[in-house]
């Protein structure tokens, strides 16, 4: 699972999408979001994962390659639905498929689970393919750009998107020597994959001490380096690239627009995700 990272994983492409401004990149996320929640019924989830499926087609990034970004969360996604299963209230008119105890199923609730397990799912995978096809440097520039305005406020801008930047970066780079700890820790004898829970959460305790051993050395080393470079913040420094608005930018944006007013009148003509449960049964 820890080779399933993509975040902060860059897979470089000449694309539509590796070609546009990452502060439309980052404004396109964030809209794509937007759209995700507006959605109150499978026509509007269906509108948001053909967009997400033409973005990763011009992207150039193997479909694969994005889908990888779902599997570290898996779990949290399956343990999230059953939740939701279980213990969701909701007004429903059909008879409950099971109620026992606390626990009650009805249709309404399993359409809510499905519901929202697609809701994380194309969150996750529209949020890859923003790390995937912008570099962490773009991101900085990018985020910095956009929360321009908060310096007047005396804002550390410059410093917030240079911490987001950092930590995308060494998200990957910290995997890796995860995995090289657990191959060491194997030729050693240990054991991760067999016992209960306690053993198990035993057995991590190996791999977390000398991964915090590491981490606080880079992180030290990568503050040395940069004093050795003088870096002292925002303030005096030039931008080696510009960024700029593009054709491509305005297209993406147009193409979101269109997607969040699309969804917005499937949401009036159509109703919530309830309302046209009769089609669905």
């Amino acid at each position: 699972m820890l080779n399933d990272v993509t975040f902060g994983q860059y897979y470089p492409a000449k694309s539509f999408v590796h070609s546009m401004d990452p502060r439309a990149k980052i404004v396109l996320m964030i809209a794509f979001i937007v759209a995700i929640f507006l959605a109150k019924n499978f026509f509007g989830l269906a509108a948001v994962i053909l967009f997400l499926i033409v973005a990763v087609a011009f992207s150039r990034v193997p479909f694969g390659r994005v889908l990888r970004s779902v599997k570290m969360i898996l779990f949290l996604i399956i343990f999230t639905a059953v939740l939701n299963l279980f213990f969701y209230s909701g007004s429903s008119s059909y008879k409950p498929l099971v109620d026992w105890w606390i626990i009650t199923i009805t249709y309404e609730s399993i359409i809510n689970t499905i519901f929202l397990a697609f809701r994380l799912f194309l969150l996750v995978m529209g949020t890859s393919v923003l790390t995937l096809t912008t570099t962490p440097v773009a991101l900085t520039d990018g985020i910095e750009s956009l929360l321009t305005p908060l310096k007047w406020i005396k804002f550390p801008v410059h410093e917030l998107a240079l911490i987001m930047s950092i930590a995308l970066r060494f998200i990957p780079t910290l995997m890796d020597e995860t995995n090289r700890i657990v191959a060491a820790q194997k030729a050693r004898g240990a054991d991760f994959e067999t016992g209960g829970l306690i053993k198990r959460a035993k057995a991590v305790v190996p791999i977390l001490i000398p991964l915090l051993v590491s981490a606080f050395r880079r992180a030290e080393d990568l503050g040395d380096a940069m004093d050795a470079r003088c870096y002292s913040g925002a303030k005096g420094r030039t931008k080696y690239k510009k960024l700029t608005f593009t054709w491509r930018d305005l297209i993406g944006l147009l193409f979101v627009a269109a997607l969040i007013t699309g969804i917005v009148f499937l949401n009036i003509y159509l109703g919530g995700k309830f309302e046209i449960l009769g089609y669905f049964l």
